[in-house]
């Protein structure tokens, strides 16, 4: 008779169980801790970010416009490539510098009168507002009419400002076209968009509009 061989073949032998050490275990604890906690952090950071954009969105929606300068009718107020801050209001005083639409585009002019005021530019560019003389500290050249200018554009001085618009020049009254002419005209409220605040860009010149 053949002996049968009883013994189990080495593949179907229970394999060693090795148990884990108490410092294994610790370290894979902390791992998966520290796990959580990135989950948890990346999760709050990007709620964070998340608020911090939709109330960007909202503040820029209602309140706040930025915009870019182009051109050079405001200089040396305001140079080409500077950007700036413009708070969203109906509501201006002589002098200050507002954003408006025109043809598809955004323009920056200085606010000279407002509805119903007087208008007058005399030959060498002094510019009286109800008959004072108006003080503009930030003109570099004092201008009648833009050179550029053609006749028949040209508004008549003495100039009433219609109701419900403003009459509003660029600083640099060389080059700059504006409500001295036709083709600009006086500001109407539809088309405003707010009073510069703020020059945000180029940080050295980072400050208050005036």
């Amino acid at each position: 008779m053949k002996k049968i061989d009883m013994e189990k073949p080495k593949a179907e032998q229970k394999k060693e169980i090795v148990k884990p050490s108490l410092e294994q275990l610790k370290a894979e604890l902390r791992h998966e801790k520290r796990k959580i906690e990135y989950r948890k952090a990346f999760r709050g950071t990007c709620f964070v970010l998340l608020a911090v954009a939709a109330a960007a969105v909202l503040i820029s929606s209602f309140f706040l416009t930025v915009l870019k300068v182009s051109g050079d009718s405001m200089s040396p107020s305001l140079e080409l490539g500077q950007i700036v801050v413009a708070h969203n209001s109906e509501k201006f005083n002589p002098g200050e510098m507002i954003a408006f639409y025109f043809n598809n585009k955004v323009l920056v002019k200085r606010v000279i009168g407002s509805p119903g005021d007087w208008i007058d530019i005399d030959e060498n560019g002094v510019v009286k507002v109800n008959g004072v003389e108006l003080d503009e500290p930030y003109l570099k050249e004092r201008s009648q009419y833009a050179d550029s200018s053609s006749e028949s554009d040209k508004v008549s001085f003495p100039y009433q400002v219609p109701e419900s618009r403003y009459f509003v020049l660029g600083d640099n009254r060389t080059v700059s076209i504006d409500s001295r002419s036709t083709v600009v005209g006086c500001v109407s409220k539809e088309q405003l968009i707010g009073k510069l605040i703020l020059r945000v860009y180029p940080f050295k010149a980072f400050g208050r509009l005036n």
